[in-house]
C-alpha cells in the first residue's frame, strides 16, 4: 500500500490537494490495516484521512529548501527506469 505514497515536497508545480489527499488515504489505510473500513469505523477513518491531509499541507507549506524544484516528468521517467531495472520490464 505505501508504495503509492510519493514525495510531495519541492515540485514545480506544487503538490495538488488531490495528491495530498491520496497520500493521506494511503497512510491511513496502511496504519489501520484496511482498505475499506466497516460502517462502524468509517467516520473515524474519514476523519483521520482529513486530519493527515491537513497536517501534510501544513508541513509542505512550512518546509524550506535551497534546492531547485524537481520536474514531475523527469522524476516519473526516473521511477519508470528504476522499475524496469528492478522488474525487468
Amino acid at each position: 500500500m505505501c508504495r503509492n505514497i510519493r514525495p510531495l515536497h519541492n515540485f514545480a508545480p506544487p503538490a495538488t490537494d488531490e495528491e495530498v489527499e491520496a497520500a493521506a488515504l494511503q497512510y491511513v489505510r496502511k496504519v489501520s490495516g484496511t482498505v475499506r473500513p466497516s460502517q462502524r469505523n468509517a467516520a473515524a477513518f474519514d476523519r483521520a484521512v482529513a486530519e493527515v491531509a491537513e497536517v501534510t499541507r501544513r508541513l509542505l507549506g512550512e518546509l524550506v529548501t535551497t534546492a531547485p524544484p524537481k520536474d514531475r516528468d523527469v522524476e516519473t521517467a526516473k521511477a519508470r527506469e528504476r522499475a524496469a531495472a528492478r522488474y525487468g520490464g
